[in-house]
């Protein structure tokens, strides 16, 4: 007998009323469903599966807001894919990104020679991923190609070489499905504006 996992019902309710403030930011208006994000995180397995046929790529998941997608593409990916992750920070605390950025965990597996896929949650300046792929390139892969859940419209202040990208949205600050503020709602199923910041 198979037992299923059911969401509890007032799952929605009870994260955002985690905040020790009554006024602190909480998770408001959705932009994207859990079936949004479901159908096009299949289809983007459907694709790296395509162009990756004959050749297996290293998935690199950009820790921590990129572990939700990582987990679920990884399982739509019908090739035997390796992992490894890496842990940056140019947010911190705060809603927008610092431009400055810190390596916090680095990988196990060298690159050379390796076709490599950056998994990343969201490219809001694109400073970061910038950063990040003159780093790996240094190392001297195969191929370094980039797939992103979240681009953000307008926001882009450097040019990225992005092959995949899930969702282009307005340039608000979002919550769900592996993205967080201050370290909360990273397990909203769903992607919802953060209201108050």
């Amino acid at each position: 007998m198979v037992v299923g996992f059911r969401r509890p019902k007032n799952l929605m309710q009870s994260l955002e009323t985690t905040d020790d403030s009554p006024n602190g930011p909480a998770p408001g208006r959705v932009v994207l469903t859990e079936r949004d994000i479901r159908r096009r995180v299949s289809e983007l397995g459907s694709e790296i599966t395509r162009d990756y046929a004959h050749d297996p790529p290293l998935l690199v998941g950009v820790l921590k807001g990129a572990f939700v997608l990582m987990a679920d593409i990884a399982r739509e990916i019908r090739l035997p894919v390796t992992f490894d992750f890496m842990a940056v920070s140019s947010y911190g605390g705060q809603t927008h990104s610092s431009g400055v950025v810190r390596i916090l965990k680095d990988l196990d597996i060298e690159l050379e020679g390796r076709s490599v896929l950056v998994v990343e949650d969201v490219v809001d300046s694109g400073l970061t991923l910038h950063y990040l792929l003159r780093n790996l390139k240094m190392r001297k892969p195969k191929s370094l190609e980039v797939c992103a859940f979240l681009v953000k419209e307008s926001r882009q202040r450097v040019e990225l070489p992005i092959r995949y990208t899930g969702f282009e949205i307005p340039p608000d600050f979002v919550v769900g499905y592996g993205l967080d503020f201050d370290g909360r709602y990273r397990n909203l199923p769903h992607l919802a504006v953060l209201d108050g910041v």
